[in-house]
């Protein structure tokens, strides 16, 4: 997902989001003796009696309505969807035109709504995100104005619609700002269905929604929040009307797909869902050429400066038809290009349907000769499918992955179903560019399968999307900077200032955009970094894929995260969530004093901040013996400020958190040397 931060980060800091590094354990038995040691002389007094915050419960803080969906059998507090889990359904059948001279798109859809809720409806909501571009609509940073979406016809169930004059009319249609309000004359009762029909047109702004969307020079446009679509009615909140102003995104319900796009001739269309009649709009040789590099685990160019004018067929009408479908997904978008270079491959995603064998994507990249950059777009995005697939431990599910150069309409990159649109990296290097292809990509499986609503709770798909994307990172370059130590370092930029928000804030609600940043990039991925250590590799890594495995084509909150996590670990982690995630508390370990007598060494470890981790702690003897200690975050959580480890000999070094996998706010004094 494109953030100016995240634009940011490409151009000015080497800030990378979120590799695990894991922090060896000790063994039952020399985790008991750690315990024994800096249980017994610990020094500290209760919370109730010293300046110091508590970790409490979460459970104040889980609204109502997530307690009635357990109660309604749509969720679990185990972070299992209920037996009663329902999605609402779509299917979109859009007719839709780009006209690059005119900067128009102009677009009519039959689109049918099935209530799969147990909920009779009285209205139906719909999101016309382009109204970004309306005048006098709500913003969250200065957009075009291009006069928004124009709606030509609204119809349900094969009756027109009128607009409604006032809030109390019985039927109709209403716009406020990014908002389709429709009244139907009759309720769609559950198990029931609605068939909406719509016209419209609108002027493409330069760079749209904020960069996410637009045209560059006289030969690229890319074509997103186009269409009139369904808001989500979930189980928790019921319909979500919140306005999109510009920043935090978006909540999308899953539907299937069938776009009939039509473009001048030699323009290529790059899509969500799979093209069906590639035949009969591309010239032969491209086509031909398509297929075999679609066979092909190597990057074959499909289409070359030489092929530019002899791309696509060209009919006497000058204009050509693309047909698109898509099956469950959450968005649709597409890329119209003249002049483009097009390469191709396909990725391994491992087994995708359980029959043993190895399963296929294919791999599109799309870019202008001036994105120099660009040639290595087909073998990232290749790479990173077939490690995120491995990564999430669930197989890229669609047809095919594209990647499109954007330049000109956007700095950093921004994800959709099955395409990604991405700045042209020129004035920076490789690694960036795989770096951000890595994060688009990551997207796919959150939220494009796992749709989080995006407005509230940005950071659910862009921090474990950083972590994921720093995963790859590694993977292409393993011996590249420290990752996950960058993005700690990102975050804790805003500690020492009085601009953090915590993570739990809406998104939309965010102060400033520092702190919707922070809150929704590095600080989550960090956190994925601290909680993989503190419950070690591999029950961290079975926990997050059954979180994916849980809620993929479903809408999880944060407390179906919490209380997946918190199950596949067996632990009650409300402190932890307390500490990172609903408050702005920071960790300050160090290393208060180290002292020897007669023969045995006396450390003192002292907690300075408010959040609660467990202390690792290397100790390096002068006999070059090597000792790992750990002090519980039991210690700390029944409100000790120190603890004392006592070992045999002499002592030369001490270093609390060895690895860095903490976010600690002072490294100085988290070592000792003699």
């Amino acid at each position: 997902m494109f953030h100016p931060l995240l634009s940011l980060r490409y151009v000015i800091l080497p800030v990378v989001f979120g590799a695990f590094l894991f922090v060896g354990c000790a063994g039952p038995k020399q985790a008991a003796e750690n315990s024994q040691t800096t249980t017994k002389e610990q020094v500290g007094k209760k919370p109730s009696e010293m300046d110091r915050l508590v970790a409490n419960s979460i459970t104040e803080e889980i609204p109502n309505a997530f307690f009635d969906a357990v109660d309604n059998g749509t969720r679990t507090m185990s972070g299992k969807p209920g037996e009663n889990y329902w999605t609402q359904w779509a299917n979109y059948d859009i007719d839709v035109e780009l006209l690059p001279a005119d900067t128009l798109v102009k677009g009519s859809a039959t689109i049918t709504y099935y209530n799969n809720s147990p909920d009779t409806l009285e209205a139906l909501y719909m999101e016309l995100a382009q109204n970004l571009h309306a005048k006098g609509a709500q913003r969250s940073s200065p957009q075009e104005v291009t006069g928004g979406i124009n709606l030509h016809n609204v119809g349900l169930n094969g009756d027109e619609l009128s607009q409604m004059q006032s809030r109390r009319d019985p039927t109709g249609y209403g716009v406020n700002g990014t908002l389709l309000l429709i009244r139907p004359k009759n309720a769609v009762a559950p198990g029931d269905s609605a068939t909406i029909q719509v016209n419209w047109d609108f002027k493409v702004p330069q760079r749209g929604a904020s960069g996410r969307m637009g045209y560059s020079e006289d030969n690229l446009f890319h074509i997103a929040y186009w269409y009139p679509q369904m808001r989500v009615y979930d189980d928790i909140v019921g319909w979500m009307t919140d306005q999109f102003t510009g920043t935090s995104e978006f909540y999308h319900d899953f539907a299937d797909y069938n776009v009939d796009i039509t473009v001048p001739d030699q323009w290529i269309v790059g899509s969500t869902g799979q093209l069906t009649n590639g035949n009969d709009v591309l010239d032969k040789n491209i086509y031909q050429r398509l297929e075999k590099a679609h066979n092909s685990d190597t990057v074959m160019a499909v289409v070359t400066e030489d092929d530019f004018g002899s791309v696509t067929k060209s009919p006497e009408d000058g204009t050509l038809t693309w047909n698109f479908k898509a099956e469950k997904v959450r968005d649709f978008a597409f890329s119209v290009t003249k002049q483009s270079k097009w390469d191709a491959t396909r990725a391994n995603v491992g087994d995708l349907d359980g029959d043993g064998k190895e399963d296929y994507s294919n791999i599109n990249a799309i870019y202008r000769s001036s994105a120099s950059k660009w040639t290595d777009g087909a073998k990232f995005t290749q790479h990173a499918i077939t490690f995120l697939s491995e990564q999430t431990g669930l197989s890229y599910p669609w047809p095919h992955m594209t990647s499109v150069e954007g330049g000109g309409i956007i700095g950093g990159g921004m994800e959709f179903p099955m395409i990604t649109l991405i700045g042209d990296y020129n004035n920076q290097s490789s690694q960036a560019l795989y770096a951000v292809v890595a994060h688009e990509l990551a997207h796919m499986w959150i939220p494009m399968i796992v749709s989080n609503n995006e407005r509230h709770y940005a950071w659910m798909d862009e921090g474990t999307t950083t972590f994921n994307e720093n995963q790859a990172k590694k993977a292409y370059y393993p011996n590249g900077p420290e990752y996950d130590l960058n993005d700690i370092n990102s975050y804790l930029q805003i500690t020492s200032t009085d601009a953090e928000g915590p993570i739990m804030r809406w998104s939309n609600h965010h102060y400033n955009g520092f702190a919707y940043g922070v809150a929704s990039y590095p600080k989550p991925a960090s956190m994925l970094v601290s909680l993989r250590s503190l419950l070690g590799e591999e029950t961290f890594t079975k926990a997050l894929h059954e979180f994916i495995d849980r809620w993929k084509y479903k809408h999880p909150y944060p407390w179906d995260m919490f209380n997946t996590f918190e199950d596949i670990a067996g632990q009650d982690l409300d402190w932890f969530w307390r500490a990172w995630y609903y408050e702005t508390w920071t960790l300050d370990q160090a290393v208060g004093n180290v002292s020897t007598k007669d023969g045995t060494t006396r450390i003192i470890i002292e907690d300075r901040g408010q959040s609660p981790m467990p202390s690792k702690v290397e100790i390096t003897k002068s006999d070059g013996a090597t000792l790992t200690r750990t002090i519980p975050v039991d210690t700390w959580l029944e409100g000790a400020t120190q603890a004392v480890i006592t070992v045999e000999g002499e002592v030369t070094k001490v270093v609390i958190d060895p690895d860095k996998n903490y976010p600690d706010t002072d490294r100085q004094n988290n070592s000792w040397d003699k």
